[in-house]
């Protein structure tokens, strides 16, 4: 069920191997202790956020007006 939900956000990302990556990373973190506790868990998960608010670009690029020859009104 989960497997399921994740593998379809993930389909809607640009990168969705760095966002596997990140989240891989974060929860690693999560597990191993650290010094300064908290800091770089929050760090990550802000990365995490960004990468994962990456979508794919609908359509093409916006295609530009033509130019008017500088010699017809």
């Amino acid at each position: 069920m989960i497997g399921k939900l994740v593998t379809k956000f993930a389909a809607g990302l640009r990168f969705p191997t760095l966002f596997g990556l990140m989240a891989g990373l974060f929860l690693l973190d999560v597990v191993v202790p650290d010094l300064i506790p908290f800091a770089d868990e929050v760090l990550l998960a802000l990365g995490t956020l960004l990468v994962g608010s990456f979508r794919k670009r609908r359509g093409g690029a916006p295609s530009a007006s033509p130019a008017e020859s500088p010699g017809t009104k």
